[in-house]
């Protein structure tokens, strides 16, 4: 049975995109006869505060489906100010580092990338001729950074590219999250051994509901981080509501300015449901016609894992983000595109929607599409020939 060790900075019980893509990748190995080994933060995240039953302590260790878990001590934050950020992801590097002094590691590590600084971290003291250093990329950081408007090209921002650089140049395999990743780093070193790896989810997704023919409006959802990039606040404020109703469920640092502002405007059908647990997401999601997947900016690289797992579900998707994400949703017929940035083109595309068109057949035929097109088991598949 061969060792893998794994270090993420997100992972179950807390909730999103990056904690899942990492718990199935850990699931998949073990299940494939590898040895699991997850190093990771006592679990923080979107609250910025360490969950209940792990306060106080600077290490656990404990095994969770098969999987061993090393859970280190973080300085957990969600401010805004970029020195506590960068305190948060230094304080993880720390405990990173003192792990890895006292502990014998597996000769294959897989490293999540962003953090930056963390990735960093890995693949400076981990570096050797006799071990295998995978690095898996979601984001490509400081670039998507510098298109958020969270850097400017400055000397801070040069020295973060030439980590990007670093962590690159000594991993072995970079797993990439889109194609627009994969490119990147051939632009940057063109004989890198690389995989598309997309965050495709895996759970048994429920039989598809037949819709109350009685409504008239069209149930518009939104799901998961409702952060700056997202820009589910400036959504509230630009949608039309004259043939729709907008629900929301998730949470992360608009969300008292959503919650403001719809007691502010109590005229208007936008609802917000708070957080629910994924798999009771699932069955909620059933109940409406529409899941829209928003980004305030085209974030290049960036491919919403949203879409993989509305799509299982059989939820006709509205993509308004541009980019790569757009390609996906057009390509495999997963729903409607609206041009990003432009809420006049999304005003438009929603009015021309029609309850009659999203029937249970056209769920069923997205749902078939991403049966036979998103597949995990695959990705496994081509993932385990490498490790």
């Amino acid at each position: 049975m061969k060792d893998v060790l794994i270090i993420t900075s997100y992972y179950p019980p807390e909730i999103g995109a990056a904690s899942n893509r990492i718990f199935h990748l850990a699931k998949g190995l073990q299940e494939r006869n590898f040895n699991v080994q997850v190093i990771t933060p006592l679990p923080n995240y979107p609250t910025g505060k360490i969950f209940d039953g792990y306060q106080g302590k600077f290490k656990q260790t404990t095994i969770e489906k098969n999987i061993t878990m090393h859970r280190l001590w973080i300085f957990a934050t969600v401010s805004k100010n970029k020195f506590l950020r960068l305190i948060a992801m230094l304080s993880y590097s720390f405990s990173l580092v003192c792990f890895f002094a006292f502990h014998r590691l597996p000769k294959t590590v897989i490293v999540q990338s962003p953090p930056l600084l963390v990735a960093f971290t890995a693949m400076l003291f981990l570096r050797s001729k006799n071990r295998k250093l995978i690095l898996n990329v979601s984001d490509l950081w400081p670039i998507a950074g510098l298109e958020l408007g969270a850097f400017k090209r400055n000397f801070s921002y040069k020295m973060l590219e030439k980590i990007e650089r670093f962590n690159y140049n000594k991993a072995h395999l970079i797993l990439g999250q889109s194609e627009e990743i994969i490119t990147h780093v051939h632009a940057l070193f063109p004989e890198k051994e690389t995989l598309l790896y997309r965050n495709y989810p895996d759970f048994d997704a429920p039989k598809i509901e037949v819709r109350n023919a009685s409504e008239e409006k069209i149930k518009i959802v939104y799901a998961g981080l409702l952060g700056i990039a997202q820009g589910v606040y400036k959504l509230c404020t630009e949608l039309q509501y004259d043939n729709m109703e907008l629900h929301i469920y998730g949470s992360g640092a608009e969300q008292k300015r959503i919650e403001a502002f719809i007691k502010q405007h109590p005229e208007l059908p936008v609802y917000f449901h708070g957080s629910v647990t994924r798999a009771a997401l699932h069955k909620v999601l059933l109940q409406f016609d529409v899941a829209i997947i928003p980004l305030l900016n085209r974030i290049y690289g960036s491919v919403p894992s949203k879409i993989f797992e509305y799509a299982k579900l059989g939820l006709p998707i509205l993509y308004f983000g541009g980019g790569e994400g757009e390609d996906v949703v057009k390509n495999n017929a997963l729903g409607w595109i609206a041009t990003a940035g432009d809420y006049e083109n999304l005003n438009t595309i929603i009015a021309s929607i029609t309850l009659s068109e999203i029937t249970p057949t056209y769920k069923q035929k997205i749902k078939d599409t991403a049966t036979a097109n998103f597949d995990l088991e695959a990705q496994l598949v081509q993932l385990s020939s490498f490790l």
